[in-house]
């Protein structure tokens, strides 16, 4: 044989001497993936603005003009204040809920017998935050959607016509806080947003001493915010005070349909 066949007998052997090497079966076995949880979807917290809000300079720079504004949100009535308001004849813009006019008769009908001081505007049906989603506001739950808006500026809006007074175009909403969609908004239904450059009162939690001492330092083009809803409480002594010590300097109170005005966070004219 040549050395060629014999190589090819030889290997021939050699794997007929080799065991069978089995077949491996496929493992059918399923894989299993494990499931991710999955996160949960969190609110879309807004920015919410709290505008401000001033006067025009005075064009008589010897009187500085002020602009107040009382916020009547719910309760009674700061007879401390409003008293003072009549005996010195200071005008102020008077922000009303509908709980406040259904609650406070008296002093609705002194309101209405002193047209040439006090104007009447919207601060809501039941004092909601115009914000239109859901989330608490200093502790107060706000109106939660655009609808919910709508309702809480058309309530106080009706409410202050079937009182007797003229129709508002001014709003301010609870805590004075809104998102900017409200905003637009509210604009769209022909109100103004009222903001303001002077917090008097600290939401009426200031004492006396200190109430009075905000207010008195107002300046040329302030407007005021203060509350006249809390007799119970100390502030109000103080706002009285200082409201007619101002008045004793010399500053002149406007109302805000009186003298033009500047705002930021898009409640500009």
């Amino acid at each position: 044989m040549t050395d060629r066949v014999l190589s090819a007998v030889f290997l021939a052997a050699l794997l007929s001497l080799s065991p069978a090497l089995p077949s491996r079966a496929i493992d059918a076995k399923p894989v299993v993936i494990a499931a991710v949880p999955s996160l949960p979807v969190r609110p879309v917290t807004p920015r919410l603005l709290e505008p401000h809000l001033r006067l025009l300079p005075a064009q008589d720079r010897s009187r500085p003009q002020v602009a107040l504004t009382l916020d009547a949100c719910m309760g009674k009535t700061d007879m401390r204040i409003l008293s003072v308001l009549i005996a010195e004849q200071i005008p102020a813009t008077i922000f009303v809920t509908a709980r406040w006019l259904r609650s406070n008769p008296e002093a609705v009908a002194i309101l209405r017998q002193h047209p040439e001081l006090f104007e009447v505007e919207n601060h809501g049906e039941n004092h909601v935050p115009a914000v239109d989603v859901p989330m608490s506001i200093y502790g107060i739950a706000a109106a939660g959607s655009a609808l919910a808006v709508e309702r809480e500026v058309a309530g106080g809006n009706a409410a202050i016509e079937a009182a007797g007074f003229s129709r508002p175009t001014w709003f301010r909403g609870s805590t004075a806080k809104y998102s900017p969609s409200a905003i637009r908004q509210i604009r769209a239904m022909g109100y103004r947003i009222a903001g303001y450059s002077l917090n008097g009162d600290g939401g009426s939690l200031l004492g006396a001493a200190m109430s009075e001492k905000k207010i008195a330092s107002a300046k040329d083009g302030d407007v005021i915010i203060a509350h006249i809803n809390q007799p119970g409480h100390a502030a109000g002594e103080g706002v009285a005070r200082a409201l007619a010590d101002l008045k004793r300097r010399g500053v002149n109170f406007v109302r805000l349909s009186e003298a033009g005005e500047t705002g930021d966070a898009g409640t500009a004219p």
